[in-house]
């Protein structure tokens, strides 16, 4: 598993969204929460960002991608 972390410009990018979209998004559960890199930085782990937007692109439906963010957010805890 790649475990690169992106940081927001980066995510933005591989998206095509903008910044208030993007939170939009993480708000309403359609996207994964960011993790903290340090105190005063966060991002996304790549495999994450790559998993949602393949999801989107085969037509998941916003139910299904909610899932999918509870998945991959759980993944996360599990491998603390």
């Amino acid at each position: 598993m790649d475990t690169k972390i992106l940081r927001l410009p980066q995510v933005l990018d591989r998206r095509g969204a903008s910044r208030s979209k993007h939170y939009a998004d993480v708000k309403s559960g359609l996207f994964t929460k960011p993790v903290k890199t340090s105190l005063r930085s966060s991002g996304w782990p790549d495999y994450e960002v790559r998993a949602l937007n393949a999801a989107k692109i085969s037509g998941k439906t916003d139910e299904e991608i909610r899932a999918l963010v509870v998945k991959l957010e759980t993944a996360r805890k599990l491998a603390e």
